[in-house]
């Protein structure tokens, strides 16, 4: 499994709705609850799945539709992920500083 060389908020993101989630989560249900564009989250799922983060199935299913493409982690990118996730807060914590001196609320 491959490090990811530079995270991003969209990569936080992406990674905390997929660590958020009960069980596998398919494209739009990712780009609805990260409020990110297509464009930001399917070249992130990819690049995921290319450095074994995560793996991706089609649906099975019966229901009308397009089949969705399902993610997941991999038991090391689920670990990976929140220690990615819990570094980024910490960064961003000790970075982020307003004028006055305090924390950022946003």
């Amino acid at each position: 499994m491959d490090s990811i060389q530079r995270v991003t908020a969209p990569t936080v993101d992406v990674l905390r709705v997929l660590l958020d989630s009960p069980g596998p989560a398919w494209g739009l249900q990712i780009i609805k609850k990260t409020e990110r564009l297509p464009g930001t989250v399917y070249p992130i799922l990819e690049r995921l799945e290319r450095q074994g983060w995560i793996r991706s199935s089609w649906e099975d299913s019966t229901r009308q539709g397009p089949r969705r493409r399902l993610y997941e982690f991999t038991a090391d990118g689920q670990s990976a992920a929140r220690e990615t996730c819990l570094a980024f807060d910490a960064k961003t914590r000790t970075t982020t500083v307003t004028d006055t001196g305090r924390l950022a609320t946003s």
